[in-house]
């Protein structure tokens, strides 16, 4: 039989059908569960189908030959249930293995005279009746009703029958608690040691609901972190959904799974009778898009599928291609109930330390008081100050550590927020990390093993370890005692790091710790403790493929305890120095972290002196320093005479002014003026958003006005809502509402300052808008649509692979036979590309929307019915027109690549010497002064993101909008004068200029090379085909590199401003920070050309002439017409590290995160300009 791992690579296998259903569907009596073996069982044995294999084998011997007839290549075990946990309930639980070894030789019997084909014996290892990580009683979140240990002895009993039957392959299946799937794997590699034998493992995860969770709260991709230790054959999805609902959890298993992939779902859901309704034919279909899509290597079907259904499902396989499996990446993978991946590019990890007995006294008396509920706040409190890692440590004289590490772990995963974050397990006792490994569903760390007993203790627990599915911390520790010196760090740990990949244990999965002693005690010996752990962290990154570093932080502040000012400025220091040289991850304090930047001065020269050992009276210096403090605030009178007019007026007035001063206290006279709360909303808060619309549609009200009075409007139904709600549940009254539009950013996307404006004037015009966000699925928009009978879908985005994204959403709305309207929007969607890209891929409306002042005409004539069909015949008129006019347009003629080169930009390289850069060093930015950048903005762009056009400072001056654009501009200047007062928003950014060359469309800086594509229009025997490669010398020249961004705490901010109501000032918050982040780029530009680089140390451009771009030199971006590929952004970020030195992270479409930020290249040469290279470039 050849093997299934060759076959997979050219052919999708088919698994059999429910076993379960179809033992079922024969309509068996009590007699014949019993036999003839069983005829005096003590307990009814109805219902137990794997007790079948023993008193009717003929039976479940048709069952496999009926599903081998329809086409199945993998013949599952009648064994769901026969482990003896599930047998107890039937009191048959010594008959297991007979059950076990019986059900293999009859599936192997069936498959007998089929010899011609690929069969393969699966021994299917069912979850139990029993769960590790829940409670079954809500009141008693800490009790289990069965444990790792017992599921370990059922587990291995069952394997041990399936194992000497022959089974072929192992599949652990309907996995909805993964300490039981762990506890079977655990089980598995156990039994393959003793025998010395291996076979194929395969796991299969069940996802309970909509939510794309386990039943134990686990999503798709931490399941398969937790799991993917068990050196598997394939991993797969089935049960508990059908088909069409499980596609978007195998979409992310598909995604992210480096071996084979599976789905074996239900034929449909249960109907009210709990019966499968779904047809072969309509269940074969969706299971075929699933192959055509990539997105499997096996299929096959669940409870309710027949024999029929697997012959459907073979029959639309047959010919087609098996999923591409990925290529395996060195990342670690842990996990609670959610991912966490660790890559280069992610930030320092923080790991929170209060829930450590020895490390901070609450937790201790509260572990002591045996009050773990309010112990639990501890972890919360971590996790919620920047903790993505919770260590727990119960070592502690007087307690039972075991039993407290189990309750405390217990009770943690009853707590969602807490288990989401991965656990650290902190012990020096193996029976302490044991317990917890046993009681952990996702991937932890074991804190720590060491060389301390010997190469082969630890190799005993490193093993264990690796078995129970866990990454290790080892200390810097062998047979001589603790290594407290560079040398001893670095040989230690390298030793330690041999051993370990010597038994093969995931070189991603170690995390050295080095070993961070306390200094400044004025023990002369203790004073280069800090700069060894530093340099051994530098030399072990650069030696050692693959490891993380990491460490206790506390510990190098131990002499100053009582001193939080000293210890958070050496807690900061340190790990600002340890974390250049590759320090990624420790336990800190996440609560307790001072900003590098924002410490003393002085104090911070102490503390370096400290730590590098400067001078022999460091710590003296230290011990005499103190510690200091700071805080302002002011006020303005204004022209309150309309407040003597009735409420319906003065309710108007505050709409169409967008003054929230008086809202609550108008409303609620109001409220009680009128008979019902809604008359309020229908009455007078409707009336003056009626004439904020009609002022908005006949151009004498503008766009910022607009936002401000929906956010009246807001505040103003917010105090009503209360009040609705109690008369709704009393009468039934019900809302109004013009339609239902459902809006999302586009995933992979994070830009919303255009949806949200668009959010907030549909709003006013009565419509209903479910906002979902940014970076949102196709899944989540499309369900969330149908969930909510949504009319319309609109889509943003603003970088240019947001637009592949909306054509997967409309191929999605087609696929799924949506046929509501589909609005496209955003800075670089366009009417051409809604035509020739969107509109085609799905038979719905599917409309163009240039900005906000069109979309409510839009919107309106889309739900009105007597305009709504000649409108969508215009647009589909229109789009029409476009694609004609396009394929008729005439095509310009191209170049070769070889003939555009001839007519490449070229220079005399002999006449002009690159200018060399008077710094060469990477230089951080970590907090620049948001005050200097005020001076580099270009106002023009903020106008036109609140749509007034216009350049500045001319548009404060306009007849028809100068004095709402000067409105405007002073509520700006006051929000900006918070945000830099307050410190509100941070700015960071990072360059260097590195050493670089070109040849044709290269750019080469060390190991990585730049791709600048060239033009191939052909402009004639004369013209330029440019390519910014032209503009670097063939040797010796420079290349610099940059990334800015403006945008830390703008999230936070604009979440402030919505959470009251304030839509104005959060969409304020952002078209900012979107200023400062293009101020942050031009001011270091200019820095760079006159300071850095130097290339034109005389510049004294005026500000506006900058703006204009009238210096040397050119500063492109990726997605720049120069150069539109967006993934060039990857090569910056490695380069310049810019995820750990600004917090500028890359979505999987490269949109940055913060929005606010920006990236590129600095170009130095005097003739350097911008093209575009369209889309004729190679």
């Amino acid at each position: 039989m050849e093997n299934i791992k060759e076959i997979l690579k050219n052919k999708i296998l088919v698994i059999d059908g429910g076993m379960g259903t179809m033992l079922q569907s024969y309509g068996l009596e009590e007699v014949d569960f019993r036999g003839e073996l069983l005829k005096n069982n003590f307990l009814d044995l109805k219902g137990n189908n794997d007790i079948l294999s023993l008193t009717c084998p003929d039976l479940v011997e048709k069952v496999h030959t009926d599903f081998i007839e329809a086409g199945a290549n993998l013949i599952e075990t009648n064994t769901f249930n026969a482990n003896s946990i599930s047998q107890a309930d039937y009191g048959t639980q010594k008959l297991v293995y007979d059950m076990n070894v019986r059900s293999v030789a009859i599936a192997k019997k069936a498959i007998e005279n089929y010899s011609d084909r690929n069969l393969f014996v699966c021994g299917a290892i069912g979850p139990t009746n029993k769960t590790a990580s829940l409670s079954p009683d809500v009141n008693d979140p800490e009790f289990r009703n069965v444990n790792f240990d017992e599921l370990v002895i059922a587990y291995s009993e069952q394997i041990s029958g399936l194992l000497d039957g022959g089974v072929d392959i192992l599949l652990v299946e309907t996995v909805f608690d993964t300490i039981n799937c762990k506890a079977a794997l655990f089980a598995i590699r156990s039994i393959f040691d003793d025998r010395k034998i291996k076979i194929p493992v395969m796991v299969s995860g069940t996802i309970t609901d909509a939510s794309g969770r386990t039943l134990s709260g686990q999503t798709v991709e931490a399941f398969w972190h937790s799991i993917r230790h068990g050196d598997l054959t394939a991993v797969g999805l089935n049960c508990a959904l059908g088909a069409e609902e499980i596609r978007p959890w195998l979409n992310d298993l598909s995604r992210i799974a480096d071996i084979n992939v599976f789905v074996y779902p239900n034929a449909g859901l249960p109907n009210e009778f709990g019966e499968y309704d779904q047809s072969p034919e309509s269940m074969a279909l969706v299971i075929k898009e699933f192959a055509q899509s990539g997105l499997v290597n096996m299929v096959g079907g669940c409870c309710g599928t027949t024999p029929q259904h697997i012959k459907a499902i073979a029959q639309v396989v047959e010919r087609l291609k098996p999923r591409i499996i990925s290529s395996t990446n060195f990342l670690t993978k842990l996990s609670g109930l959610e991912a966490l991946t660790i890559r280069p590019e992610s930030n320092f990890i923080n790991v929170g330390e209060r829930t450590n007995v020895t490390g901070s006294a609450r937790f201790r008396r509260l572990i002591k008081e045996e009050n773990f509920e309010e112990a639990l706040s501890v972890a919360q409190e971590q996790i919620d100050n920047g903790a993505q890692i919770i260590d727990i440590n119960m070592d502690e004289g007087l307690l039972d550590s075991e039993k407290s590490m189990e309750i405390f772990l217990r009770l943690i995963a009853s707590e969602p927020e807490i288990a989401t974050v991965p656990i650290m397990l902190d012990s020096s006792k193996w029976s302490v990390l044991e317990i917890g490994l046993k009681n952990i569903q996702g991937k932890g760390i074991v804190n720590s093993i060491s060389l301390k007993e010997g190469e082969d203790e630890f190799k005993r627990l490193a093993l264990l370890i690796k078995k129970y599915g866990a990454a290790v911390v080892v200390m810097a520790f062998d047979e001589q005692g603790q290594a407290d010196t560079y040398d001893k760090k670095v040989n230690v740990c390298t030793r330690a790091y041999n051993i370990l990949k010597e038994i093969r244990f995931p070189l991603e999965d170690i995390i050295l710790d080095p070993n961070i002693f306390a200094v400044a005690t004025g023990i002369k010996e203790h004073n280069e403790y800090a700069l060894a752990y530093i340099n051994a962290t530098r030399t072990l990154k650069e030696t050692l493929p693959h490891i993380h570093v990491s460490g206790g932080l506390s510990n190098l502040s131990f002499s100053f305890r009582g001193n939080n000012g000293v210890r958070e400025a050496m807690h900061s220091v340190f790990l600002y120095h340890a974390i250049q040289v590759g320090m990624d991850m420790g336990i800190v304090n996440a609560g307790q972290l001072a900003v590098y930047d924002e410490i003393n001065k002085k104090l911070k020269v102490c503390v370096e002196d400290v730590l590098f050992n400067h001078s022999e009276d460091a710590t003296e210096r230290l011990v005499n320093i103190a510690e200091k403090h700071v805080g302002t605030k002011n006020a303005a009178k204004k022209d309150l005479s309309w407040r003597q007019s009735v409420v319906e007026k003065r309710l108007i007035h505050a709409l169409v002014e967008g003054s929230s001063d008086f809202v609550i206290e108008d409303t609620e006279e109001a409220r009680r003026k009128f008979d019902k709360p809604i008359e309020v909303i229908e009455g007078p808060l409707m009336d003056g958003m009626n004439i904020v619309g009609d002022l908005f549609g006949s151009g004498k009200m503008f766009l910022p006005q607009v936002v401000k009075s929906a956010r009246v409007m807001k505040k103003a139904v917010a105090h009503l809502i209360p009040f609705i709600e109690e008369e709704k549940r009393n009468q039934g009254i019900i809302g109004k509402s013009n339609g239902k539009i459902v809006m999302a950013t586009v995933k992979g996307d994070v830009h919303d300052i255009g949806k949200n404006i668009v959010g907030v004037v549909l709003g006013c015009n009565g419509y209903e808008v479910i906002d979902l966000g940014v970076m949102v699925s196709s899944n989540k928009i499309l369900s969330v649509a149908k969930d909510e009978v949504a009319d319309i879908i609109g889509l943003s985005g603003l970088i240019t692979p947001s637009l592949d994204e909306m054509i997967n959403v409309a191929k999605e709305m087609e696929r799924l036979q949506f046929d509501i309207p589909l609005l496209i929007g955003g800075a670089t969607t366009s009417s051409t590309h809604t035509a020739v890209k969107i509109e085609e891929q799905y038979s719905g409306p599917t409309v163009h929307v240039l900005d906000a002042s069109r979309c409510v005409g839009v919107v309106s004539k889309l739900m009105n019915p007597e305009k709504r069909n000649s409108f969508i015949d215009d647009c589909r008129n229109n789009y029409l027109n476009i694609r004609e006019k396009r394929q008729n347009k005439k095509e310009l003629k191209k170049l070769t690549i070889e003939e555009a080169r001839k007519r490449k930009f070229t220079v005399n390289w002999n006449n002009y010497l690159p200018p060399k850069p008077n710094k060469e060093t990477l230089v951080v930015f970590d907090d620049y002064s948001l005050e200097e950048l005020t001076s580099y903005i270009d106002w023009s762009p903020f106008f036109h993101a609140w749509e007034f056009k216009g350049k500045y400072p001319m548009i404060l001056q306009n007849e028809k909008y100068g004095s709402e654009a000067t409105k405007l501009f002073q509520d700006c200047q006051v929000l900006l004068e918070r945000i830099i007062s307050e410190k509100l928003i941070i700015a960071k950014g990072v360059f260097s200029i590195y050493p670089a060359y070109a040849k044709d469309e290269t750019v080469f800086l060390r190991d990585i090379n730049f791709r600048f594509p060239r033009q191939l229009v052909d402009k004639g025997p004369d013209g330029i085909n440019y390519s910014l490669a032209d503009f670097i010398a063939p040797e010796k020249d420079w290349l610099g590199l940059f990334a800015v961004t403006a945008g830390h705490g703008v999230k936070e901010l604009s979440k402030l401003f919505e959470s009251q109501n304030d839509d104005y000032n959060a969409i304020m918050t952002k078209v900012i920070a979107d200023r400062l982040a293009e101020a942050f780029a031009e001011r270091m530009h200019q820095r760079v050309r006159k300071e850095f680089w130097g290339y034109d140390e005389k510049e004294s451009l005026l500000i506006e002439d900058i703006i204009r771009e009238k210096y040397k030199g050119i500063r492109p971006a990726p997605g720049y017409p120069a150069c539109p590929d967006h993934r060039e952004k990857d090569k910056i970020w490695k380069l310049l590290e810019v995820e750990k030195n600004t917090g500028i992270s890359l979505t999987e479409t490269k949109a940055m995160l913060p929005a606010s930020s920006v990236s590129g290249w600095y170009f130095s040469h005097p003739d350097s300009k911008y093209f575009s290279v369209g889309s004729n470039n190679i």
